[in-house]
């Protein structure tokens, strides 16, 4: 079973800047791709931006410019630096991962981790 974790949340003010991080039990390289998702207080969940095995990415409008994806395959490691953080950012942070490829066979489903929280407030 592949576990996600992630880490880096907290409390920040509006306009500084938090770096997620996840780390995967399993090889990332494994995976066709990545992404962080958030959930906002009374909102469904979201997409914020995924990367691909091979480096492709891709931010939902809300993050673009200010979001920033990328990975460590060394270190099994998903990031999101994220910069001129607004009140509305606030939300629980999801990892996932799919297409988990194992040989020649692509699993299906998807992995989560169990978030971790990001507050914008002064």
């Amino acid at each position: 079973q592949v576990q996600l974790v992630e880490s880096g949340g907290g409390l920040v003010q509006p306009g500084g800047s938090l770096r997620l991080s996840c780390v995967s039990s399993a090889s990332i390289a494994s995976f066709n791709g990545m992404g962080w998702y958030r959930q906002g207080p009374g909102k469904q969940r979201e997409l914020v931006a995924t990367i691909t095995s091979n480096g492709l990415t891709n931010y939902a409008d809300s993050g673009k410019g200010r979001f920033t994806i990328s990975k460590d395959n060394a270190k099994n490691m998903l990031y999101l630096q994220m910069n001129s953080l607004k009140a509305e950012d606030t939300a629980v942070y999801y990892c996932n991962a799919w297409g988990r490829r194992i040989g020649s066979v692509i699993l299906k489903g998807d992995y989560w981790g169990q978030g971790t929280q990001v507050t914008v407030s002064s």
